[in-house]
């Protein structure tokens, strides 16, 4: 009876496996929509000033993209493909710097077998921002 199971075990174990059960079979994501930034408004503000609403100006933006204050993702408002807002707040311009701003369009899960497919997420060239 043990031989009888140890075959039954190693015949099921070989058709498990000739089935493909294994290894899965991914696509990787694909290189998403590069967001680009045009323009800062303001692009400048007075060291120990008041929070202020600073929007970015460019091209491609997701309807879920992420401005990021000095690699800070900031809570945004999407205007259009080419707009966003996001509110700054007075700490973060205490004191005098050059800030980087950045755009982040997230990944996009795939929907492929096992998830695969999708993008990554893209994150626009920087543009600095000055706090005098």
């Amino acid at each position: 009876m043990k031989r009888y199971s140890a075959a039954l075990l190693a015949v099921l174990a070989g058709l498990t496996l000739a089935c493909g059960y294994s290894s899965k079979s991914t696509t990787p994501a694909v290189a998403g929509t590069m967001p680009a930034i045009a323009e800062l408004a303001p692009n400048a503000m007075n060291s120990g000033g008041a929070a202020f609403v600073l929007t970015v100006n460019g091209s491609d933006f997701s309807s879920n993209a992420t401005l990021n204050w000095n690699g800070t993702a900031q809570t945004t408002t999407y205007v259009s493909a080419s707009q966003l807002t996001a509110t700054i707040a007075a700490a973060d311009i205490e004191t005098p710097a050059t800030v980087p701003v950045t755009v982040t369009n997230p990944a996009i899960a795939g929907m492929g077998a096992y998830g695969s497919g999708g993008t990554q997420a893209e994150t626009s060239a920087p543009m600095n921002f000055t706090v005098n």
